[in-house]
């Protein structure tokens, strides 16, 4: 049944701010919209707690940043949480947003019972989901002991489940890298992480720390070209791919096992955002977003890993603390001269945000991702137009894996582009 269907006789709810999803980004969001001055903040959580995949991230390497000292995923929820029971924001848990309109309108379903709400700005911040076996076509048989890296991080790490004997991972994205040492502590013997690509996509730290001391093999330019078993997995064939990421004829190998994780990839979790008519990056699959973190449609900002994909929790929560002050600000009626100029990704850099800025922006902070490994790498922001160089900062190295993010304090009258330069 069309949810609009017997919604005419419900009475409508009004919001100043509602943030769609509690963890790190859009806890943070919620934050940003209270001491922005936003009186009447909710949240709405389809899980039955707050702190999202920080829950079931066991490890430490949290709150660096936002805390000055590394903590766990659980704990840095629980802190987030009790910021903000302090600042008296609305909270619901166990409630869905099943549909979410271009004027603000949300329809949700909790708990409680459905109801609808009119938000005065909306923020975004749904997080990801992963990409499945099905989505990268591995042929083969459909046995069980096949899992994404985070259902089995959700299955060891908060069910307690023991989920085979030998593993092999696909992909060496942050949680397969994570992933690989919780299976080891936990007695399971991995036997390889294999990469498709000629680099990790992880952090450097989680490969040494993950992968390196713990004597895991790490084979680059390589993937699993077919899974084989009936009822449970009993081994898989491995080959060495091509730089077009193609597999190499004679190049195969077995090996046993009875566990294959996925780590290959995350994907923004933007239906909602669709719904709404908002304008989605093909590069990032997240919203295009302007310097307040505004997405097309007006009074819709975007956060996170809805937005792009974040390496950090911190930078996420940062990012969150943003659009949480952006929408509380929009609530209030202000309002800021349109985004007209586009920020362009240049050589060897794969996206840049925010994907837009206002005439005569300055003192903003640009987001982005190089295209591969690159050491003494200059990153320079330039005016396309007149070719004006408005930035510039030197790294040591920059990778794919990691968010990197400069500064520009000079106002801006053309289109940008961003490029990375040896």
């Amino acid at each position: 049944m069309d949810v609009r269907t017997d919604s005419s006789k419900l009475s409508v709810e009004s919001r100043d701010v509602v943030i769609i999803g509690g963890g790190p980004a859009g806890l943070a969001a919620a934050l940003g919209a209270r001491r922005a001055g936003a009186e009447d903040v909710l949240i709405v959580e389809r899980d039955r707690t707050l702190g999202g995949i920080l829950n079931q991230c066991v490890h430490d390497g949290f709150g660096l940043f936002l805390y000055k000292e590394t903590i766990s995923g659980p704990e840095y929820a629980e802190r987030l949480a009790e910021d903000v029971g302090r600042e008296g924001i609305s909270v619901e848990t166990g409630a869905m947003v099943l549909d979410l309109s271009s004027d603000r309108a949300l329809r949700i379903n909790s708990r409680s019972g459905y109801k609808l709400v009119q938000a005065k700005s909306v923020v975004l911040a749904m997080g990801c989901r992963e990409r499945t076996r099905e989505m990268i076509e591995i042929p083969g048989t459909r046995p069980a002991g096949v899992f994404t890296a985070g259902a089995a991080q959700n299955l060891v790490n908060l069910q307690n489940v023991r989920i085979g004997n030998e593993a092999v991972i696909l992909g060496s994205g942050d949680i397969g890298l994570i992933m690989a040492r919780r299976l080891t502590f936990e007695g399971l013997r991995v036997k390889g992480v294999f990469e498709l690509m000629p680099w990790p996509g992880g952090l450097e730290r989680n490969v040494r720390q993950c992968l390196m001391d713990f004597g895991i093999p790490l084979e680059l330019s390589h993937t699993v070209v077919e899974i084989r078993g009936r009822d449970r997995v009993e081994s898989v064939v491995v080959a060495a791919v091509d730089g077009g990421g193609l597999p190499i004829a004679g190049t195969e190998r077995v090996i046993l096992c009875d566990t294959l994780l996925l780590s290959v990839g995350l994907i923004p979790e933007n239906e909602l955002s669709k719904r709404a008519g908002v304008e989605l990056s093909p590069m990032t699959g997240g919203a295009v977003v302007d310097g307040t973190l505004m997405t097309s449609v007006p009074g819709v900002f975007s956060c996170g890993n809805v937005l792009h994909i974040h390496d950090v929790a911190d930078w996420a929560s940062f990012e969150g603390l943003a659009a949480g002050e952006s929408a509380a600000r929009w609530a209030a009626g202000e309002r800021r001269e349109a985004s007209g100029l586009k920020v362009a990704a240049g050589d060897r850099v794969r996206y840049a945000l925010p994907h837009r800025l206002a005439h005569g922006a300055r003192d903003f902070e640009l987001s982005f991702r190089v295209t591969e490994p690159i050491r003494e790498a200059t990153i320079v922001i330039r005016e396309r137009g007149s070719g004006k160089v408005l930035a510039r900062k030197k790294f040591g190295r920059v990778l794919p894996s990691e968010l990197q993010k400069i500064k520009v304090r000079a106002a801006v009258e053309e289109d940008l582009e961003v490029s990375c330069r040896e």
